[in-house]
């Protein structure tokens, strides 16, 4: 905090590095000091709160979340991502932090977090602040987070037991930024009936993007083929997509459309009805 205060906006926080070495050797970024926050150990860790929910450290290694049981149990849509962000060597040095301060617009952190409705802790002189996921992406590279504060930490809710997910990525190889991806958690009752539901686009915008009509869409009604349909045209309508040199807008809505329908058919494992065409 003293060499944040000291230094202030010439300074720039460094943990994993697989975000701003790269920015500073194309010469996008030029701090005249970096402050080294690796070697923190209370900003490293996963673990499970008296509530039920999950806290991690904001430079807790991309690889802990990919190899953790307690994340497979309790976040299995963090868990399940993690193959999808990067490759293994970035993924090892790489950090929850790092990549949620980038807030670089396709990457799987911001959604996931969105997604989840998790609440980050930002920590400066001046005290100690809490802010939701929603508040956090700003848009491109650019997040709530002060010049003299660091992310510490990321708090994830408990999640209910009749909660269900889903998360799809088109990328052009494995291991870039997505093209577009869809993260989705809906909760059912016994009678397939969605009493809740969230629904999250990135790679489409400047930020993760929240599809509330199509989410909404959901709620109240059982989750069958007609209903994913619908939700995922809501969903490819709700969007304009950006057009650059990675994909054009139309091909980013196509996929919108088609991975909300995977992401909603994986969550209610109805794999089945694509195959018999219920879906077409």
């Amino acid at each position: 905090m003293r060499l944040l205060d000291a230094h202030g906006g010439d300074a720039k926080i460094i943990a994993g590095g697989q975000s701003l070495i790269p920015i500073m050797n194309l010469r996008l970024a030029a701090p005249s000091v970096l402050i080294d926050i690796a070697g923190i150990a209370s900003l490293r860790g996963i673990e499970r709160l008296a509530d039920g929910s999950i806290s991690a450290g904001a430079v807790t290694p991309h690889r802990h979340f990919e190899r953790s049981s307690l994340i497979a149990e309790s976040l299995p849509i963090v868990h399940a991502a993690m193959p999808w962000v990067a490759h293994a060597q970035i993924r090892n040095r790489g950090t929850l932090g790092g990549s949620l301060c980038h807030a670089d617009p396709a990457a799987e952190w911001p959604a996931l977090c969105l997604a989840c409705e998790a609440e980050m802790t930002l920590v400066s002189s001046r005290g100690e602040r809490v802010v939701p996921a929603e508040d956090f992406s700003l848009g491109v590279y650019e997040t709530a987070t002060a010049p003299d504060e660091i992310l510490t930490s990321v708090r994830f809710a408990a999640w209910p037991s009749n909660r269900r997910w889903g998360f799809q990525e088109v990328s052009r190889r494995r291991g870039d930024f997505a093209i577009i991806g869809i993260a989705c958690l809906i909760d059912v009752d016994a009678a397939g009936v969605c009493q809740w539901a969230r629904l999250v686009v990135f790679g489409a915008g400047e930020r993760p993007l929240l599809l509330t009509r199509a989410a909404q869409s959901l709620v109240g009604n059982i989750v069958n083929g007609a209903a994913i349909q619908a939700a995922s045209e809501t969903a490819r309508a709700e969007v304009e997509p950006r057009d650059d040199l990675h994909a054009s807008a139309e091909y980013r809505r196509e996929l919108i459309e088609v991975l909300t329908r995977r992401a909603l058919m994986q969550a209610m494992s109805i794999g089945a009805l694509e195959q018999e065409g219920k879906l077409a």
